[in-house]
């Protein structure tokens, strides 16, 4: 089993070609620039300071590359949507994503993280269509369920049924209170070695 506490901080790249090399696999962290990428790493790594979190979004505008136990790298990705201080996030997010996705040999799976409380926007919507057409296996991993309740849950479930979502193919998950990130671990695990 992967020991996800021993994951540590590789390097940010702002050039795909800079990426490091060392491992031969590579899971990526997609979503909204507010939905929790940061907090979820340092929740499934259990180390608070990992990966850096902010109340204003847009932080992240570089891959972020995280070893976990020598096994694999989780690229933690720049959010699209709304950024502080009036950065462009879409346009940044489609220059680099672009690149990073372009025969990427290494990417195994996408983790797609929503926010249990708001609908899935465009943008959503297009990197769910995106990931289908370029057959990236991917979860939906639906943030901050500490604060929704089971209906709230089970009308995002509905509503990305409607998309073609499987629902086994969503995770709900809190990185407040850790609910499922032992599951979640175990189901990046299952990207990685599919």
């Amino acid at each position: 089993m992967v020991n996800f506490k021993n994951t540590t901080f590789v390097k940010s790249v702002a050039q795909i070609d800079d990426k490091p090399r060392q491992l031969s696999k590579e899971i990526v962290f997609l979503g909204r620039s507010n939905v929790g990428k940061s907090s979820l790493i340092n929740a499934l790594t259990n180390n608070a300071s990992l990966a850096k979190t902010s109340s204003k979004p847009g932080l992240t505008k570089l891959l972020n590359y995280f070893n976990v136990d020598q096994t694999f790298y989780l690229v933690d990705a720049p959010g699209y949507g709304y950024a502080s201080g009036g950065v462009d996030l879409d346009a940044l997010f489609a220059k680099l994503m672009n690149a990073y996705f372009l025969n990427n040999k290494e990417l195994k799976g996408a983790l797609l993280l929503i926010d249990s409380r708001r609908e899935t926007n465009e943008m959503d919507k297009m990197m769910i269509d995106f990931l289908f057409h370029q057959n990236i296996p991917f979860l939906i991993v639906a943030t901050k369920i500490d604060k929704t309740n089971q209906k709230e849950r089970h009308l995002i479930a509905k509503h990305l049924s409607q998309i073609g979502i499987e629902q086994q193919a969503i995770k709900f998950v809190s990185s407040f209170d850790k609910q499922n990130i032992n599951q979640l671990q175990k189901d990046i695990v299952s990207l990685i070695n599919a």
